[in-house]
């Protein structure tokens, strides 16, 4: 809502009030301006979100989310932090395996501003129902627009643009509420290193040290069986003949054949 009061001044016990809605122009230095700001309730909504770390290469994180969606993370920035066990770690410390917690605080709080600029001036014109012209102190005219419908109060009597007059002293204050609804976000990255492979039991030893194996104990014999011994071979085969027909007919050959050449000489 827009209100703008006017004050004249030109006589005692005569008050002009109203309202100019739209300065057409921009103030001089001589106008004095005022803002102040009342905030409303303000509202929180918490958003968690759960992570794990899937891979990391140079700046880049693939995380696996809670509902099981894989998203890549780009170009993650060096000033990046997520805080472990008290002690805040950059991209290039991310272990797969990792979990990643999230957590974004949205604060929402409504407000509204309010301006209020106040000149001072004398009516040096005025154009019903549309527009006046004041001198400010400076010697220097500024137009300001009516707005359409506004009444003012002269004198106790209500009554249009066309009841100022040339030569008024009035301040004119404008009065600008503006609703905002500031928004603001606070993001916390917390981690948890992934655990370490469980321990052995505390009874077992943590080396083994195989030792020697342990020869197996002989058997005992088995009871001996009676069995019939094979003979032995004879050292030297059995002499079953002698040299002494070979040599008899070796010689009885021989006297044959030196009688065939005696004979075979006595007729030739």
């Amino acid at each position: 809502m827009k209100l703008l009061r006017i004050r004249h001044k030109l006589a005692p016990g005569l008050l002009v009030a109203g309202s100019l809605g739209v300065l057409a122009v921009a103030l001089s230095a001589q106008v004095q301006s005022e803002a102040t700001t009342k905030a409303g309730q303000a509202t929180k909504e918490v958003k968690v979100e759960h992570a794990e770390v899937i891979h990391v290469s140079g700046n880049d994180l693939v995380v696996k989310m809670e509902d099981g969606q894989i998203v890549h993370i780009p170009h993650v920035a060096e000033s990046a932090r997520v805080e472990v066990d008290g002690h805040e770690l950059g991209i290039h410390a991310l272990k797969p395996g990792m979990k990643l917690t999230r957590t974004i605080t949205t604060t929402t709080t409504p407000r509204v501003v309010t301006t209020v600029q106040t000149v001072t001036g004398k009516v040096w014109h005025v154009t019903p129902p549309n527009s006046v012209i004041l001198t400010l102190e400076d010697g220097s005219h500024q137009k300001f627009t009516i707005p359409r419908g506004q009444k003012f109060t002269v004198d106790g009597q209500a009554t249009d643009a066309f009841g100022l007059k040339k030569g008024m002293n009035i301040s004119a204050t404008k009065i600008v509420e503006v609703p905002e609804t500031i928004v603001e976000q606070e993001h916390r990255l917390t981690g948890k290193m992934p655990p370490p492979p469980p321990a052995p039991p505390a009874d077992e030893p943590i080396l083994v040290v195989a030792a020697a194996p342990t020869p197996a104990p002989a058997a005992a014999p088995a009871p001996a069986v009676a069995q019939a011994e094979p003979e032995a071979a004879p050292a030297k085969l059995p002499k079953t003949g002698s040299m002494e027909p070979l040599v008899g007919l070796l010689g009885l050959i021989s006297l044959t054949l030196a009688l065939g050449v005696y004979t075979l000489r006595r007729f030739c």
